[in-house]
């Protein structure tokens, strides 16, 4: 990297900044946890080579500014993970993932210095709204904000679905955009106390929607019709027909 940026190095790779970087370091995370999802090795290692690049070519562009370089990145860590692991390192106790988990946030609380910081501060806002559901969700949880099971939750979606339902006989258009948020939020809570990922989740169910309205475009394509020609009830049927094969 040094090299690439240096002189006689790539154009390209010399113009870049911290900002003109920021849409590569995200592209590189999707597709690395798209690789994950492939079951391919030899993609997964190449993708996880393409992720770490962005973390080498950040630290570059600070070394050349005299900010830090890579070996000081590394280091950061592997104190940051002594620290935060008192359980493994040091003489604390912690029998389960939720005292990890409590462990953590009270360390991380005391590394910031006192003063009034909240247990969901430093979740990114710009992080995909799912994730960032799941995780503030996660959060209040280790501050014993949770419920113990996933019945309660399941109890607060009927509830909220009715408000949605009556949001929409009212057709208030502010107020459905907001119930329609907290079903969402609702239905991220249920999915995480189930242990499922909602983001996976959802991941799946459109690879599936995918899946079967490619069938439905193969079979219209066979009938010389186009989709707009056929209609919604052949459509429909040639639907059921995919999921019925396994679409």
């Amino acid at each position: 990297m040094a090299r690439l940026r240096g002189p006689g190095g790539c154009p390209w790779d010399r113009e870049q900044t911290h900002k003109s970087l920021k849409p590569y370091l995200i592209e590189e995370a999707y597709e690395t946890l798209e690789a994950i999802d492939s079951g391919d090795d030899a993609h997964f290692r190449s993708e996880l080579g393409d992720l770490l690049l962005q973390v080498v070519f950040h630290a570059q562009l600070a070394a050349e500014d005299g900010r830090f370089n890579i070996n000081q990145v590394a280091e950061a860590i592997c104190e940051k993970l002594i620290r935060r692991h008192p359980h493994v390192f040091g003489d604390t106790k912690a029998d389960s993932s939720a005292e990890v988990l409590q462990n953590w946030e009270k360390i991380k609380k005391e590394e910031k210095g006192g003063g009034e910081t909240s247990i969901l501060d430093g979740v990114p806002a710009s992080m995909p709204a799912l994730l960032r559901a799941k995780r503030v969700q996660s959060r209040a949880g280790t501050a014993g904000f949770d419920w113990d099971a996933a019945d309660g939750a399941f109890e607060k979606l009927e509830e909220e679905m009715a408000e949605f339902r009556a949001a929409f006989a009212a057709m208030d258009p502010k107020r459905l955009e907001e119930e329609l948020g907290d079903l969402f939020f609702t239905l991220v809570n249920v999915g995480r106390l189930l242990k499922i990922n909602p983001e996976d989740a959802l991941s799946g169910s459109i690879a599936k929607f995918i899946n079967r309205f490619k069938y439905v475009e193969r079979e219209v394509a066979k009938s010389g019709q186009e989709l707009n020609q056929v209609g919604l009830a052949e459509m429909d049927r040639l639907w059921d027909e995919a999921k019925k094969n396994g679409a």
